[in-house]
């Protein structure tokens, strides 16, 4: 009989999107020393053009079901594999890498004169590489090291404007609640290998089903504790506290990444060891989910409601604060796959697509009015239209799907997926407490949507009073600006785009 192997040929397609990534940031680095000053917006254009090169590579895998180092040489459906390039993955990826990306085009400026460039790119590559890994993990090992490939290199972009007490504030609040996380997730890894003797997410799923009554007590505490882990890195509600004071600080590229990027590795990671490995404990995780996304939208949204648009930096708190709500909306079909089945993650996938475009355009219009406004007020924004119509425009329409209301179509399509799935499981409760939420989010968004369009008093963004027209716009934020925007249109033009998604998704 012919022995069982535990060598496999690498599927070197299969992990070349996250690995390019890693390739080019090391090549940023190591370039970086020899570059002289003059030529450093260089190391720019090369990460961007790395992060495109990684997104083409996702195109040979759109077929998905693709694994590699997998324990046997069994077909994938039945072998333990630490890596798959499923539909799934391939979704995340699309969605960390475009979300890098549009990052990397808000960043060329700040790069220039307020941020060491080679620091810079390589941090932030190697953060989309960690974040590009994740969704691929399929054991809890991997899963691990891919969240804090991500998470570690953020700390020191967070950080990264030297001299800066706001900056140094942020990034060691942001430290400490992470590493916070991360000892509880390792904690609760740690109890569930020693309950079950494997880290594969398929054989999990299967062994937590027959623990011995001695190992009982062990498994629920591990489940328990990797549960808590990944709700820190969510921002979920009431381990959210980390997160105004962590975008104000940042770079607001930095900020506008966290809140996407950062978000969907947390959320991708709590998907996984979920529905994929803890099946069988659905009754303890459905429940708790469903009371953080009801306590984490209803805290976001109330903080977002208290913001003052003379505060300095409200314009950034106020994205921070929704950023916590939608944190809660994304989390309702996760809770309900506990009382269904696993097709309700679908709803979170694309929720999340709309979420990362929309916000990621808010995030850069922010950056372009901060470079004339750099306390970023809400009320710096009254009279945009007046002195650039398309840029109001653009801004109301991001606005707008992010609260859910036409034309922002892709928007409102996404939160009727989302309260349907809650319906769908019986979790009438839910519902209305996301109904009440949405309402509330209206307020807040469309206020903010209506000084837009008001009459400008004194100085506007842009230029003091007379000069405003005449303002300097950078080339790449300009370019990101659009590409959410046209995004955003065909989403909204073709919501199936991404609603479809709800029901293909997941493995």
């Amino acid at each position: 009989m012919t022995p069982t192997t535990l060598v496999q040929s690498v599927d070197w397609l299969a992990i070349a999107p996250p690995t390019l990534t890693a390739v080019v940031a090391l090549a940023v680095l190591v370039a970086d020393l020899f570059v002289p000053g003059r030529h450093k917006q260089l190391l720019g254009w090369t990460a961007i053009g790395g992060l495109v090169a990684s997104l083409a590579l996702l195109i040979p895998l759109r077929a998905g079901d693709r694994s590699t180092f997998c324990l046997t040489t069994e077909p994938a459906a039945t072998a333990a594999c630490s890596y798959t390039a499923d539909r799934f993955t391939l979704v995340i990826q699309v969605l960390v890498l475009g979300g890098a990306l549009l990052t990397a085009l808000l960043s060329l400026a700040d790069t220039r004169d307020k941020l060491p460039p080679g620091e810079y790119w390589f941090l932030l590559l190697s953060s989309a590489a960690g974040a590009a890994l994740l969704p691929a993990s399929r054991d809890l090992a991997t899963l691990v090291v891919a969240l804090e490939v991500a998470s570690l290199p953020a700390f020191a972009l967070v950080g990264l404007r030297r001299g800066d007490r706001r900056s140094s504030e942020a990034a060691l609040k942001f430290f400490l609640s992470s590493v916070t996380a991360t000892a509880v997730t390792l904690l609760g890894v740690s109890f569930v290998y020693g309950a079950t003797g494997t880290l594969h997410l398929t054989e999990l799923a299967q062994r937590l089903d027959d623990v011995p009554g001695q190992l009982q007590t062990l498994a629920q505490a591990g489940v328990a504790l990797t549960l808590v882990g990944f709700a820190f890195k969510t921002a979920a509600a009431p381990f959210h506290f980390w997160v105004p004071d962590t975008y104000i600080g940042a770079p607001l590229p930095v900020a506008g990444y966290l809140s996407v990027v950062g978000k969907a590795v947390g959320f991708t990671g709590l998907i996984l060891v979920t529905v994929v490995a803890f099946p069988s404990y659905a009754d303890v995780w459905g429940p708790a989910l469903a009371v953080l996304a009801a306590l984490t939208m209803t805290i976001g949204n109330v903080g977002a409601l208290r913001q003052v648009s003379t505060r300095a930096w409200s314009a950034v708190r106020l994205l921070a604060w929704s950023s916590v709500a939608q944190a809660g909306y994304l989390l309702v079909p996760i809770a309900a796959a506990a009382y269904s089945s696993d097709d309700q993650i679908g709803a979170t996938v694309a929720y999340a697509l709309m979420y990362a475009v929309v916000n990621l355009g808010a995030f850069a219009v922010a950056a372009l009015v901060a470079r004339t406004h750099p306390e970023n007020r809400i009320a710096d924004y009254r009279g945009v239209y007046a002195a650039s119509p398309l840029l109001a425009l653009t801004m109301g329409f991001f606005l707008l799907n992010l609260a859910g209301l036409p034309p922002g179509i892709i928007g409102l399509f996404a939160k009727v997926t989302v309260f349907s799935a809650a319906v769908d499981a019986g979790l009438g409760w839910l519902a209305v407490v996301m109904g009440v939420n949405v309402v509330i989010g209206l307020y807040y968004y469309l206020r903010w949507t209506a000084l837009l369009f008001r009459e400008p008093v004194g100085e506007s963004v842009g230029e003091p009073a007379g000069e405003r027209t005449h303002a300097r716009v950078p080339a790449p934020i300009t370019l990101a600006i659009a590409l959410a925007a046209v995004v955003g249109v065909v989403l909204s033009g073709y919501p199936q785009f991404a609603l479809r998604f709800a029901a293909t998704t997941l493995f």
